[in-house]
């Protein structure tokens, strides 16, 4: 029998839940299209409709203000456009504002001519650099258009949690629009886009225990909204054509009901979390663990150890059974230092492990890792292992 494994890398995508799961099947149960009008077509639509509700739910949305889109990279490269509309009038972006340490979906400015991006720097702990911010919103020329923001709100490599509402105060200022990534942050800490700092939020269904190809973004309110990407029907209101993923929203609807009850469990999740920081330091008491100062999600560790190749370590990993992560797994395979540690100024050539767990994460699994670590560590040095 196969030694168990332990999953230690929820930031890429978590496990698939049970009650997603159940919803996923119960969905497909149902072969209808929900724009059919028929008894069939209706049934199907109340699928969709009680997920948009759920998801709506997570974030404090009305459920009118979800459209749902094949994924969140999908639903960056839809808000990030210099076109958009209020009620029937054309509305223009002039420029988007990024985060230097942002995921690439949102780096890279999705429909924004290149020189229309502009990246605003972070500090040592990976906080957005405000002054900065403020400063290049106050140069902003309006003849081009509204400067539109778009910053994540908790980064996927170290977790550390943007100040979301100071964002949005400068922001708002500006006169900007303002979108926060919030892919990591859902089911993680609290989120409220009625309180009015965030204008659009983007999320994600299989970092929350979702199915994989489900996301969308939720508007705070119906004053305007972004020219659709996708084409064609009527769909999402006509904000995203193309008939609906049934099964992947039905999923994410029961992943987002089950992540708002979970909330509360995030004091557990840190706990763990702390275990794992504490066995990396005593172990190598020369390893860094990035962002420790700053406010972190309770899941997250990004650490760097002396003389260990993130790479080299990763497979070491694997093979004693634990699944974790040298960074982003949207840039897995791209040889080069993290351009999130390069934007908080650290010099990490031999790169960077990420842990991220989750509720059903077990004590178990931390002991697991920990033993990993103990052994990768004790071949650097040379010494002999334990029978």
């Amino acid at each position: 029998m196969a030694a168990p494994r332990a999953y230690l890398d929820y930031n890429a995508s978590a496990p698939l839940l049970p009650s997603a799961r159940a919803a996923m099947l119960a969905a497909l149960d149902s072969s209808a299209n929900a724009s059919s009008v028929h008894g069939e077509g209706r049934a199907a639509r109340r699928i969709i409709e009680d997920a948009r509700r759920d998801v709506a739910a997570l974030v404090g949305a009305k459920p009118e203000h979800v459209v749902f889109t094949s994924g969140a990279t999908e639903a960056a490269t839809t808000l990030l456009t210099p076109d958009w509309q209020m009620g029937r009038a054309a509305l223009r972006m002039g420029r988007v504002y990024v985060s230097a340490a942002d995921h690439p979906c949102l780096l890279n400015g999705g429909r924004f001519a290149a020189g229309h991006i502009v990246r605003i720097g972070v500090d040592a702990g990976g906080i957005l650099d405000l002054d900065g911010l403020a400063a290049a919103l106050a140069a902003h020329d309006k003849a081009e258009g509204l400067p539109l923001v778009a910053v994540h709100a908790a980064n996927n490599e170290t977790g550390v949690i943007q100040p979301l509402e100071e964002i949005g105060r400068i922001v708002k200022a500006a006169g900007g629009v303002f979108v926060a990534d919030a892919v990591q942050a859902a089911g993680r800490i609290p989120l409220d886009i009625s309180s009015g700092c965030v204008d659009y939020l983007i999320l994600s269904s299989h970092k929350i225990g979702g199915p994989q190809g489900a996301g969308a973004f939720v508007a705070g309110s119906d004053l305007m909204m972004p020219k659709p990407l996708i084409v064609g029907g009527g769909q999402e209101r006509g904000f995203r054509a193309g008939t609906e993923n049934l099964a992947a929203i039905a999923g994410f609807g029961a992943a987002a009901r089950q992540a708002l009850g979970t909330l509360a469990r995030m004091d557990e999740v840190r706990a763990l979390r702390d275990e794992i920081e504490s066995s990396v330091l005593s172990l190598a008491p020369d390893a860094e663990i990035f962002g420790q100062r700053a406010g972190r999600l309770a899941n997250t560790v990004f650490f760097a150890i002396p003389g260990i190749k993130s790479e080299t370590a990763q497979i070491a990993f694997d093979l004693a059974g634990v699944a974790l992560s040298a960074g982003s797994a949207c840039s897995s395979g791209k040889v080069g230092p993290s351009h999130v540690l390069k934007a908080m100024g650290h010099e990490n050539p031999e790169g960077a492990l990420r842990v991220s767990i989750g509720p059903a994460t077990t004590r178990a699994e931390v002991a697991q890792f920990t033993a990993a670590l103990s052994s990768l560590l004790a071949r650097r040095a040379g010494k002999p292992q334990a029978a």
